[in-house]
Formats: C-alpha cells, structure tokens, sequence
C-alpha cells in the first residue's frame, strides 16, 4: 500500500463517520492537532502509540499502522495547485523577501528552522469577516562559518555594532 491510498481509506472513513478533525486529534492526542492531521494526510509520521490509537480509532491492519510510523516523502508539487495552498506560496513569494531582511537583521545570517517550528492555527471572530490567525515560532539556526579562526566568528549570529 501506498501512503497516498491509506490517506484516501482515512479520509473516506472520517467522511463516512462523519467525524471532525477536532475529534480525530482528540482521540490520537499527544501532539499538535496540524501534525497528526499532517501524519494522517502523508506528511508527517505519528508515533507508535499514537499509531496504535489511529488504527484502533480507524480500524486499519498492521501493515497500515506501521506505515503510519514512517517517515513520509514530504511536500507536494510547485507551485500548488489547490487555491488555498496557493495563498500560503504566494504569500511567502510576495513577502519572504522582507520576511528574509529583517530576520538576518534581527538574528544574523542563517535560516528560521522548519524542523524545530510550532506551528498554530485559529480563528478569531471579527465582524468583518472572521480571520484565520496563524502563529509560526521557528528556531533560529545561524549558519556555521566552518574554516573559521582566529577573531572570525564560527556561527552567523548577529554581530553587535
């Protein structure tokens, strides 16, 4: 079996059943809703136990629980397809750039972590239009300046003036 059938036998049986996803990650718990959404779509892996909570909740075989275990092949096509995943790429087109100033600004030349990262969604209520706010934390990885000696810095941390 393929990752991509048993996301489909997954989603067909949440369809059927009539479940949220509010529900589903209550009764897996252990972690952040969008990661074992994320797990259960393909793109991240759960743990065993919350695995062995997954193909009891779904009733899925041995075979179908290990695989949700894995780690997955991650991502998807450039650029999305999906209107919604779309907003997310362009967002990070039109504003990355900025986005990029002033983080090496801020902290130094390196990277924002996509590994160590939370991630949160919610919505909030506006009489305009309720809004989806999303929250990202991702940790600061300076980039190792290896070779370096002497008063040359070893790490891309900021460098007070």
């Amino acid at each position: 079996m393929r990752r991509s059938d048993l996301t489909e036998k997954i989603l067909d049986m949440k369809r059927e059943r009539g479940w949220s996803w509010a529900f589903v990650t209550g009764e897996i718990g252990g972690m952040s809703p969008l990661l074992i959404v994320g797990a259960l779509l393909g793109q991240m892996k759960l743990t065993r136990p919350q695995a062995e909570k997954a193909a009891e909740l779904f009733g899925l075989s041995e075979a179908e629980k290990r695989l949700l275990n894995e780690v997955p092949m991650r991502g998807t096509p450039m650029p999305p397809a999906d209107p919604l995943i779309y907003r997310f790429y362009e967002l990070v087109m039109v504003n990355g750039p900025a986005l990029k100033a002033l983080i090496e600004e801020e902290f130094g030349d390196g990277i924002m972590s996509a590994i160590d990262l939370e991630l949160a969604m919610e919505r909030q209520p506006d009489p305009r239009g309720d809004r989806v706010k999303l929250t990202i934390s991702g940790k600061f990885l300076p980039y190792k300046y290896y070779g370096s000696s002497g008063n040359v810095p070893a790490y891309g941390y900021r460098e007070e003036d």
